[in-house]
């Protein structure tokens, strides 16, 4: 046991040390040019009427933060002389010839890192800043220290924070040594019965026999859920799909008698008009039930999915839109190179390519053009239909996935459950679908499948 705990620390505290060396010595040198562009903004005035030298707050500021921080500060003005400092060697001197000051005037920026620095014999670690008037660069403030000081400040720092840690890690390992038995394993198990239900398996249910009491009564709370959870969606799935097919007989009937009532009006323009917006109507109620049906049997994701050559499919669904699309003067431009295999759930590759067809096709004009196109991830595959319509708001895009919403101006006779379809069928399969903007003002409906392989045979 001790042996496994100090791998732990050993494995957690080497790359913790490495990172918070790193984070300590980014705070010094944020609070170091922080600290310079607040000297810089206190000389400002001095640097452009040129009293900086003998302003006597200025200098003493200067002082007193060098004692403080145990570091030198320097102030130049424009030209890179010295005229303000904490070493007063520097003062008349000129010293653009450090890097760090000849950058910070000449490009405006400010310069932080480390270099050699021949009068100390030792590394410098330096922060540089431009001392700014509107647009024109007075002058520059620098401060710096010998690496060995900031060596000592960040180990200062480093060393309380790596006691911290390793005095949680050592807590924290006592406490799963006394709880992992009768704790994360019960735990391990609800985690896994809660993954099964939110992958759709609405009959798991999680062990109640083991665990602390406390662990229990969640389970048997997750079990009471699943339950009324299996319950409510079975009665949702059941209504809706005895709904439909009971509505299907009652529709075909009346019809046939609206259409035989169309026949025995003859040259009646008013009863004909009336007989024909009852047609379109019953078409839509029609579509409605089918949707309702496809709506509901895409909520069963009991059924496993299937790989299917994504390409394929939407060539073949292209062929059978297009006749459709000539009349109405659209072109349909499919651009997918056979091969391209997703996991979809059965039947959902085609239903999904149907309604964005359908959809696309109902807002774009004569002469337009239609855009069918799949992009090839590492793990997923995106299909885009893209029309060249009016496009839609981002509220409606959101909203567009609601069941029986339909955008203003819609044409008549939909159903408004399209492109819930196409979203349930999605998620089904492990997408995800969505709208976008396309690049000419139309819809960019973009729908993302996992990729799957073909099992070998």
């Amino acid at each position: 046991m001790v042996g496994v705990v100090a791998l732990v620390l050993a494995i957690h505290d080497i790359p913790l040390a490495n990172h918070l060396e790193t984070v300590e010595r980014d705070r010094l040198a944020t609070k170091f040019e922080r600290d310079a562009f607040i000297l810089g903004g206190r000389s400002e005035e001095a640097l452009e009427d040129g009293s900086a030298a003998t302003d006597t707050g200025l200098n003493a500021m200067v002082l007193r933060y060098a004692s403080e921080e145990d570091v030198e500060v320097v102030i130049t003005d424009a030209d890179g002389i010295g005229v303000v400092s904490s070493d007063t060697t520097k003062v008349g001197e000129d010293l653009t010839n450090r890097t760090e000051i000849e950058q910070a005037l000449a490009i405006g920026e400010p310069q932080t890192g480390e270099r050699y620095s021949d009068t100390l014999g030792s590394d410098l670690f330096f922060v540089a800043v431009p001392v700014l008037s509107g647009d024109d660069r007075v002058g520059a403030v620098r401060i710096s220290a010998p690496e060995s000081i900031v060596d000592s400040r960040v180990g200062d720092q480093l060393r309380g924070l790596l006691l911290v840690a390793l005095l949680s890690l050592a807590i924290a390992s006592a406490v799963a040594w006394l709880f992992a038995a009768s704790v994360v394993r019960p735990l391990r198990r609800l985690h896994a019965a809660t993954d099964r239900l939110a992958a759709g398996d609405l009959s798991t249910r999680a062990p109640t026999d083991e665990g602390p009491r406390e662990i229990r009564d969640v389970a048997d709370s997750f079990n009471s859920m699943a339950a009324r959870t299996e319950q409510l969606v079975e009665r949702q799935r059941s209504f809706a799909g005895t709904a439909s097919h009971q509505l299907r007989t009652p529709l075909t009937a009346l019809r046939l008698r609206l259409e035989q009532l169309s026949i025995e009006a003859g040259d009646d323009e008013q009863i004909g008009s009336t007989v024909e917006n009852a047609l379109i109507e019953t078409d839509r109620l029609r579509r409605m039930i089918e949707g309702l049906l496809a709506l509901s049997r895409a909520e069963d994701t009991a059924v496993g999915p299937d790989v299917v050559d994504l390409a394929v499919v939407l060539h073949d669904r292209a062929e059978h839109w297009r006749p459709l699309a000539e009349e109405s003067d659209v072109r349909i431009d499919v651009a997918a190179a056979t091969g391209t295999m997703v996991s979809v759930v059965p039947g959902a590759a085609e239903q999904i390519i149907d309604n964005l067809i359908d959809n696309a096709l109902e807002v774009s004009a004569p002469g337009s053009r239609l855009s069918l196109t799949l992009l090839s991830g590492p793990a997923s595959t995106e299909l885009h239909v893209i029309d060249e319509g009016p496009g839609l708001s981002e509220d409606e895009r959101r909203r567009a996935f609601e069941r029986f919403w339909r955008a203003d101006g819609a044409a008549p006779g939909g159903s408004g459950l399209g492109l819930a379809i196409v979203h349930q069928l999605a998620n089904a399969s492990g997408g995800n679908a969505e709208l976008r903007t396309a690049p000419g003002g139309g819809v960019d409906a973009t729908v993302t499948l996992p990729n799957g392989r073909v099992r070998a045979t």
